[in-house]
């Protein structure tokens, strides 16, 4: 049995039920949904619209390149990265300026902004009753500013220097007029610190500039009174004069020098064409002067007239020895003229000396006289930085003063930002959407209504299926010792199948068999006496001590409670009377499920007798569709008509075909005992060897009684002999029927 059970524990999600639910609830899910979309209509068109506006600014220098000081200075320039980006946003959205826009546009009188204006009669109850904080207690300010922040929205667009102003009101006027508002109250804001920032430039330049100028003067003074007491005159170049001159006269000791070394070579070069009796055209000196070159023509005269006249006479002519003559005279005086020119450079080059000595005295004074101005040269140098520095200083704040007092004057000081898309009054409001809300609960409610429709179909078990796995062994049939009259042979043959036995059970002992019968009369007697059923000794079934008790309802009452408080998992009721005692098992499972268990009935009869009266008809599907692979879990389990139980009929299956399935009872009952609390099982008029394979762990075994009677006798004795003497006995007396009427001979 401990085999058979741990493989019926297995089970699996037949998705297909799962989801065949949805269609079967179709119609509750989408009124549900309609609903739900209904509400949502209703309450976005009683909201109150909200309109939103938004102001665009662009954070960028506006100095224009003619009118920015320091033009060639980039550092001045203002830095427009992301951190001073970020930073005016935070400035935005500063208390000062959301204090002079909430003035501006006087906000502290609107109720929107301030819960003190015109106050429900409710909301002053519930701030006398203590429920409701008082808003008179933070001051008016406050309360206009915390309403301002919730509907202002600072935002800088993601890269790029544009800042986003966004307000929400229920004003459309208004959601246009505050963005706008603090738009203007920043650029106004930024205006007033670039003025107060140039006032007090010029406040702080004036004084420095009289003190610099005063400093400038000092030290001007300190440098020409310097110079005049070390004689340190400037020459040309801004030189000192000593400097100048010894520059100067260096110069000219070169050129007495270079005059000098070229007379000494003209002369010596002329000495020796003289004493060596050369020609003498090749000294520039020599051809440069006047009686040589007035030789030097008459010869090439001369020259010129013997030519002409040999032409025309001899060598020895009078004539031409005399030309001859006159030119020998010449030649000799062009050679006195050299000397006299020889002594003209060599006296020259005399008088070059003498001046180069001259020159070197006095290149000499003079450099001892520069090496002093060099040193003094030093400290006036210092004492001209010095003046230099403070003129530079002075004209620098100058020129930046002249420029702060014309932009005061002129007014003209730019802000680094503009704005360059206003807030218009918006048209629509942008809460609520009507559609797209409705759209969004439709769907919502929707999904939520399948998902809650998934989930009670999975919890209750009707979409669950045994899991594929090893079949058990084949059973031995055994005959039931007693058949109803009126039944069918193949359904009692089916119903003898699906509760036989899988092994025989051992004969008692005649002892055994006398105290079966005599617990059995004593616990008959019990229940005719209206005695509630209870396990006692053997030695007392004679004597029970059980108070009187009256029928039927606290009978079923009690097995209910002995059902709950017992922890049972199973419950199997033997109707060993006939149908009408089957009430017992619908009474009970009802009573159970009244207390909020999760309780199936499953209806082993071949007339189904128990399920019947709950579904006010046979021709549902059951058991046997369920053993014929016709139906799924879902298909079989049924709602009762009269309370929360849930039934699974006999069906409407061929009971042959559901006889050849009779193996996988015990994999059904695991199922079901592992989705429910308790199973109640309504086996008919079967023995302890037809109920076998439908006990398990947990399980309670009852015997239904209307009245004493030698068959009820006769299976309670059986039962014990068979391993169940905790059996308990049911009568179903004092109730009304439960749903169609029973007869004792419907089977």
């Amino acid at each position: 049995m401990s085999s058979v059970q741990s493989s019926a524990a297995d089970v699996d999600v037949d998705l297909r039920q799962l989801f065949a639910s949805l269609a079967r609830n179709w119609l509750w899910i989408l009124l549900g949904a309609l609903v739900v979309a209904g509400l949502a209509l209703v309450l976005t068109w009683l909201a109150t619209p909200l309109y939103k506006s938004e102001t665009r600014l662009l954070i960028e220098a506006r100095e224009s390149i003619f009118t920015r000081p320091n033009t060639g200075n980039e550092a001045d320039r203002p830095n427009l990265d992301e951190e001073t980006v970020a930073s005016q946003v935070e400035l935005i959205s500063s208390t000062n300026i959301l204090k002079q826009v909430a003035q501006q546009l006087n906000l502290a009188k609107l109720a929107e902004f301030d819960e003190t204006v015109n106050m429900s009669p409710i909301s002053r109850l519930l701030i006398l009753a203590g429920l409701k904080s008082d808003p008179n207690e933070i001051p008016p300010e406050e309360r206009v500013l915390k309403k301002m922040r919730e509907k202002l929205n600072v935002y800088r667009v993601e890269r790029s220097r544009v800042i986003g102003i966004e307000f929400s009101s229920r004003d459309a006027k208004l959601a246009a007029d505050v963005p706008n508002a603090i738009a203007d109250a920043y650029i106004s804001m930024q205006r007033s610190a670039k003025q107060e920032s140039n006032s007090e430039a010029t406040d702080w330049l004036a004084p420095e500039i009289a003190d610099l100028s005063k400093g400038v003067k000092d030290a001007e003074a300190k440098v020409a009174e310097f110079r005049a007491q070390s004689d340190l005159l400037i020459g040309q170049n801004n030189a000192v004069l000593a400097t100048q001159q010894l520059s100067e006269m260096s110069s000219e000791l070169s050129r007495v020098r270079a005059n000098r070394a070229s007379a000494e070579a003209t002369s010596q070069g002329v000495r020796k064409a003289l004493q060596n009796g050369g020609s003498l055209d090749s000294f520039p000196e020599v051809q440069a002067s006047p009686a040589i070159q007035r030789l030097r023509d008459r010869e090439g005269q001369i020259k010129s007239d013997i030519a002409d006249l040999s032409t025309t006479l001899l060598e020895n002519h009078p004539r031409i020895r005399s030309l001859r003559s006159q030119l020998t005279d010449i030649d000799r005086q062009i050679r006195a003229e050299a000397q006299n020119v020889l002594s003209s450079l060599v006296t020259q080059a005399q008088t070059a000396q003498e001046r180069e000595n001259q020159l070197v005295t006095d290149l000499n004074r003079l450099k001892a006289e520069s090496a002093r101005a060099g040193e003094e040269q030093v400290e006036l140098n210092a004492l001209e930085r010095d003046a230099a520095a403070k003129r530079q200083q002075l004209e620098d704040y100058l020129a930046r003063y002249r420029e702060a007092a014309s932009r005061q004057g002129r007014n003209y000081l730019p802000v680094d930002a503009r704005i360059f898309s206003r807030a218009d009054v918006p048209i629509e409001p942008y809460f609520p959407k009507i559609v797209p809300i409705v759209s969004a609960a439709f769907v919502a409610s929707l999904l939520i209504m399948s998902i809650f429709a998934l989930l009670r179909e999975l919890f209750s078990g009707r979409a669950m299926r045994p899991a594929r796995g090893p079949q058990p062994e084949p059973v031995r049939q055994v005959p039931m010792p007693a058949a109803q009259v009126g039944v069918e042979p193949e359904a009692e043959e089916m119903r003898q199948s699906i509760v036989e036995t899988p092994a025989p059970v051992k004969q008692p002992s005649g002892d055994e068999r006398a105290a079966s019968v005599r617990k059995a009369a004593a616990l008959i007697e019990n229940a005719s006496a209206g005695r509630s059923p209870v396990d006692e000794p053997e030695a007392e079934i004679s004597k029970p001590e059980v108070p009187s008790l009256g029928l039927g309802e606290i009978n079923v009452e009690k097995a209910a409670d002995r059902l709950i408080t017992s922890g049972a998992a199973r419950a199997i009721f033997i109707s060993p009377e006939g149908d009408e005692a089957a009430a017992s098992s619908i009474l009970v499972a009802r009573e159970v499920a009244d207390a909020g268990l999760r309780v199936l009935l499953l209806d082993l009869t071949a007339s189904g007798a128990a399920s019947r009266p709950m579904l006010d008809g046979s021709s549902q599907a059951g058991v046997t569709n369920l053993l014929a692979s016709e139906a799924q879990f879902s298909d079989v389990i049924h709602a009762d008509h009269y309370s929360d139980c849930h039934v699974i009929p006999a069906g409407t299956a061929d009971p042959v075909r559901a006889m050849r399935a009779a193996d996988r009872l015990p994999i059904i009952m695991q199922s079901l005992t592992t989705a429910y609390d308790i199973v109640v099982v309504e086996c008919g008029p079967a023995d302890a060897d037809g109920i076998r394979r439908l006990v398990g762990e947990a399980t309670e075994v009852f015997v239904s009684v209307l009245e004493p009677s030698d068959a009820v006798t006769d299976a309670a004795v059986k039962l014990i002999e068979s391993g169940y003497p905790d059996l308990v006995l049911v009568t179903p007396a004092g109730y009304g029927r439960p749903g169609a009427p029973l007869g004792r001979s419907a089977a």
